[in-house]
């Protein structure tokens, strides 16, 4: 069980509390008004009252456990982001024959694959961009990401198969990731470019918590349709580059299919001329 899902059963089981607590202490008192004894009547009515105060702390604890219990659970127990394993594609030899007077197999490797493009410049957060930042909370500088998971399906704040190589038709990119030390409110940027030009953007104040999980997405129509390419993916905290990740997408992208408008031809009429007979 990680943290996340200990501060919810947690919240659930005093919710729970709070409500028989309440709930019980409330029949207790209405029962202690109707016993003739005063002993009686007096430990009933303690007993319930004691059931109220039960209640009513189990309340505070929920709001308590809502409100600062992730903050505090990840301070001491920070997010570790963890790296999953790519698969790598092993080269499948084939062989081909040269005529020749024998003929003398020869074996070349064919990859099924092109190589991951790599990154040679340090990103760098455009002028044009950095102009939008509109938050004035200061970035942590000790925010952290893990490594982008691309996919084109996401579930839970998790990517479903991830990969490094796309072939169309994509509908959706998702590019997943942990983080560890955010700041509320602080302003942070996503940059999508293929091929080196830069083909969508989103930079908005900081909305989640300290630490957790968070994505950042683009569409086909956003993302120019997909067109083939190698594409990358850079994320800032203010104007601090934390972490980039690479991906390739191959085959054509999608595109609309015309419809077929009919349009009028004009048919020549016959026109009847009299002529005079000799």
């Amino acid at each position: 069980m990680d943290i996340q899902a200990g501060i919810r059963a947690a919240i659930l089981l005093s919710v729970i509390g709070a409500g028989i607590s309440i709930w019980v202490g409330l029949n207790l008192i209405r029962e202690a008004r109707k016993l003739t004894f005063y002993k009686l009547r007096h430990r009933k009515n303690a007993t319930g009252w004691r059931l109220l105060s039960l209640g009513t702390l189990l309340a505070i604890l929920v709001f308590v456990l809502a409100r600062y219990g992730e903050p505090v659970a990840y301070r001491y127990y920070p997010v570790t982001p963890t790296t999953t394993l790519t698969p790598t594609i092993t080269l499948t030899p084939t062989i081909t024959l040269t005529p020749t007077i024998t003929l003398t197999p020869t074996i070349t490797d064919t990859p099924a694959v092109t190589d991951t493009p790599t990154m040679t410049t340090t990103p760098s957060l455009p002028l044009v961009i950095e102009a939008l930042i509109e938050s004035e909370v200061t970035p942590n500088p000790d925010a952290v990401f893990s490594p982008l998971q691309f996919s084109t399906v996401m579930k839970n704040y998790q990517a479903v198969d991830p990969g490094t190589y796309f072939v169309n038709p994509i509908q959706e990119m998702y590019a997943v990731f942990s983080y560890n030390n955010m700041v509320p409110g602080a302003q942070w940027t996503a940059l999508w470019y293929r091929d080196g030009d830069l083909v969508h953007y989103e930079t908005i104040p900081w909305d989640g918590t300290t630490g957790g999980f968070g994505f950042t997405n683009c569409n086909y129509t956003l993302c120019d349709d997909w067109q083939p390419g190698d594409y990358q993916v850079q994320l800032f905290v203010g104007t601090e580059w934390k972490v980039v990740g690479l991906f390739t997408v191959e085959g054509g992208a999608l595109t609309a299919t015309p419809t077929l408008t009919p349009s009028p031809t004009l048919t020549a009429t016959p026109t009847l001329t009299n002529v005079p007979e000799p």
